[in-house]
């Protein structure tokens, strides 16, 4: 079964129905300019709800290692995930310091982002592809696909998730399409930039799962 991770929660309502749809992941924003963002203390308090058998994300952009402290002491995520451009380096840094998972998110839109992403794999312990953002745009949570067959042929010796304009509608085809094991979506279930619908999110589960 096809794991999932709603990402960009901000409110007990929908980590609520995150949690009550069977997501395997929940993620929390700590990117200033996205309409997600939360602070370190806000999403600790919001954690409080999450039963231990749900992992933890902290999403940030070319964090600083004062933000990431922040958050690793406020949250306690079970996992980092890296939305920026940091290097190979960078994510290995991050991963000694905090002594937490890692997760590298790619950028997709050629079969040189493929080949690039490959180098990654030997510093971070998971990947996550999203579709290339466009000029101005944010790093993630665009609410855009990339081409699912730059990865029918490809293999990662780490897991890696789905990202970029998964909705309700089309989660299913997508793992069909790519094989993947593990989906992450944020504006797909969203009635408006930043504000989440425990509807949408409770159908994205069901249809990601299979489970009626």
């Amino acid at each position: 079964m096809t794991a999932t991770k709603i990402c960009g929660l901000n409110t007990a309502e929908t980590i609520a129905a995150a949690v009550e749809g069977g997501a395997s992941y929940i993620g929390f924003n700590f990117y200033p300019r996205s309409p997600r963002a939360v602070t370190p203390e806000a999403a600790a308090r919001l954690a409080i709800s999450i039963p231990t058998s749900v992992t933890k994300v902290a999403l940030v952009v070319d964090a600083d290692d004062g933000l990431i402290d922040a958050i690793t002491a406020a949250l306690a995520p079970e996992i980092l995930q890296l939305h920026g451009n940091e290097g190979t380096e960078r994510v290995a840094a991050i991963k000694a310091r905090t002594g937490r998972k890692v997760m590298k998110a790619m950028a997709m839109a050629t079969p040189a982002d493929i080949e690039r992403s490959h180098a990654y794999a030997a510093a971070a312990d998971l990947l996550l592809f999203d579709a290339k953002p466009p000029p101005g745009g944010l790093p993630g949570g665009n609410g855009l696909p990339f081409d699912w067959q730059l990865l029918k042929a490809a293999r990662w010796t780490v897991p890696w998730f789905l990202a970029g304009g998964l909705t309700p509608e089309n989660v299913a085809q997508a793992i069909r399409s790519t094989g993947a094991q593990l989906v992450d979506v944020s504006s797909g279930v969203e009635d408006r930039p930043g504000v989440k619908s425990p509807e949408k999110i409770r159908q994205f589960l069901k249809a990601a799962t299979g489970r009626s």
